[in-house]
Order: C-alpha cells, then structure tokens, then sequence
C-alpha cells in the first residue's frame, strides 16, 4: 500500500557543542527514508557562550534567553539549506523536531533544560515546530534521557537476533533490543565530551581524529581506575548523565600535572571503551551486534578497541542497517514529532524510569 508522504524535518545538537544536525525524513512507511541532511558547525564564540551556561554565573538568564534566540536563528539557517538543496517547500513539511540544546540536565530536580526558542523557530520558517521533548517523562517520574531508545525499538528491532545500539556523541547511551524482552537503554558515561576537550585544550584540534593522538599515547592505569571509580558507573539503570558531572573538573581532579597529554588522551579513549564494554557486559550479557552511530562511529582506534572489548559480538556502524550513523539522533526526533502530532507516546518507561507512557514535545502551531 502506497501511503502519501510525511515530511518532518530533524534538528539534533548534542553534548558534543560542535553544531546543527538537520534532516528531511518521509515517516509515511515503517521505516523512515532520508531524503536530505545538512550539517551546520556552530563557530567558537557560539560554543564558549553555550559551555559557559552549564555553570552558573551572573545574569546566566538573560544570556541563556539571548543565546537560545541566536540559537533558533541558525536552526532556522539549517532548515533553509536543507528545504533548499532538497527543493522542498515548507508548507510541505509536517513539522520540525527541534530539541534544542541541553544547558543542564537535571532530573533529580525535576527538570531538564533545553534552549532554542522553538516559538521563534516556527515564526522565521513557517513551520509548525515540537520542542521540550523532555519534560513530561521528567513529570512522570523519569530521567527524561535517553529518548532515542524508542526510535531503535521501533526501526532497528530483529525477532531473533539480540542487537545493542550505541550511540557515542558527547555521552555514549545505548539501547538493548534483546528479542522477546522489553527494550532497555540509559547512558553509559562520557562518549566524546572530554577527550574532545582535552584535545582541543592540548593540540588546538577540536577532536582527535581516528583517535590517532589517542594512539600515540599509553593508558595510565592508576588514572584510569580513578575513573572508573565514578559512583556513577555502578548505579542501575534507569540513568542518565551529562556535562553536569563529565566536565573538565572532574577529570582535572584526578591529574596529578605530570602526565603526557596523549597518555591522558589514550586514557579517557580507554574510559569511554571500558564503560561502554562494561554497560553491555552487565546488562547486556547475550547480544550478538552491536552498531554504532554519532561521532565516536568514525574513530577507528576506539571502534577497533570496542571490537577487541568485545570478542563475541559483531560490532559495525548502524549504516550497516540502512540508518545514517551521524543523524541517527536527528531521524530519531523527527520520529518523536511525529508521534506528538498524532497524538501518541514517545518514551519507554523502563528505559527512563517514568511511571508511565507520555506524550512527549510540546507543540508550536504556525497558523
């Protein structure tokens, strides 16, 4: 059966501050078929601004306001290039999924924090916009994160193989697709967020690529047991996590100053493998594949690393089962969007905790 087109149109900057994921998916069928995808950096001024808002600091209000609105703008930029180069017009777009950044994450106060302006991103497109995707999980008694697992459960899932997604941005979270069991995800700890930092710190690169100053480096074992030390690692799931607690104090408060910068760099790669690894052990014991998707996916030393981590399962980039490894997270909004539009829940309890199914995104109706 042949249905019409849906078009919704995905926005995704993450924890890892670097700029605008945006896609045009259709989500008429049962899988979603990209259509466009558009990648806009955000310059170094616009980063500093937005790292600055994790920590308070005077008149942080009126900057996260002004920022959120210089925000909405280039997400506005975003969906411009992307309607332009598919030579898609935006009264033929549903909605835009637009999550916004995250500038604190905070569930265990009943709140997470995402700006963006999506009222003003829908007056500058025309555009009806879904934003807020986090706070009635929050409401309902969850973490709010991670959201995404919904989307794998829905497009990735296969009845007789059991398949763990991981996806490593600035966090890395996974999702557990074990077959005859309800899906399962949370966070695993820091994905890229500070071995990107640290290499920009170190080397002025804004990521270390292939993870080849990694490489070059040795795993400092006492520092790295320091790391895992992290109550954090222990806790059960459901959970989540971000730069509220993975930022440069806490891995500043470890160095004693004597470490070679790329021993550091080998080290949080290794910390980042480990806490994956270990995630998947634990929770995850009988998976078969794993697939990777955000950032980490193109760092062959961490990739390979997983790999020799975990010697009984196949471990290869979610492109493998036709979704696009960089914009997995901005697909998986437009699909959340959509699901708020027809009126339908978008998150799975077991995996953030909340008492109950929610309606996620609150709505911005042009006209």
């Amino acid at each position: 059966m042949h249905h019409p087109p849906e078009l919704y149109v995905g926005l995704m900057s993450g924890t890892s501050l670097d700029g605008i994921d945006a896609v045009l998916v259709d989500l008429s069928g049962s899988k979603p078929v990209l259509l466009a995808k558009y990648y806009l950096p955000f310059d170094g001024t616009l980063k500093n601004d937005l790292l600055a808002l994790h920590l308070p600091a005077s008149n942080e209000l009126h900057h996260a306001q002004i920022i959120g609105n210089k925000l909405a703008r280039l997400y506005a930029d975003a969906v411009d290039s992307l309607l332009n180069q598919s030579k898609s017009s935006n009264n033929h777009i549903n909605a835009i999924a637009c999550h916004g950044q995250t500038i604190r994450h905070c569930p265990e106060h009943g709140y997470s924090l995402q700006i963006g302006n999506a009222a003003l991103l829908a007056e500058l497109t025309g555009i009806t916009v879904v934003g807020d995707f986090r706070n009635s999980d929050i409401a309902a008694g969850g973490q709010g994160a991670p959201l995404v697992p919904a989307f794998h459960d829905k497009v990735l899932r296969h009845p007789r193989i059991h398949r763990v997604i991981v996806n490593i941005g600035g966090i890395s979270n996974l999702t557990d697709l074990s077959p005859h069991q309800a899906t399962t995800g949370f966070d695993c700890g820091p994905g890229n967020l500070l071995m990107d930092t640290w290499c920009a710190r170190r080397t002025g690169e804004p990521y270390d690529d292939n993870g080849s100053w990694a490489a070059s480096g040795m795993v400092l074992p006492a520092l790295l047991k320091q790391m895992l030390d992290e109550p954090y690692f222990a806790l059960p799931p459901p959970k989540s996590t971000g730069r509220d607690l993975f930022n440069m104090t806490w891995l500043e408060e470890k160095l004693t100053g004597a470490e070679k910068p790329e021993d550091v760099q080998a080290t949080l790669l290794e910390l980042t493998c480990q806490t994956i690894a270990q995630s998947i052990g634990v929770h995850c014991a009988a998976a078969q594949e794993i697939y990777l998707c955000g950032g980490g996916a193109h760092n062959k030393v961490l990739c390979n690393r997983l790999a020799d981590l975990l010697p009984y399962c196949i471990v290869e980039s979610t492109g493998a089962l036709g979704i696009d490894s960089d914009y997995m997270e901005a697909i998986a909004f437009a699909w959340i969007a959509q699901q708020t539009l027809h009126g339908k829940p978008a998150n799975l309890p077991q995996v953030t905790g909340a008492a109950h199914p929610c309606i996620l995104g609150v709505i911005h109706r042009n006209a």
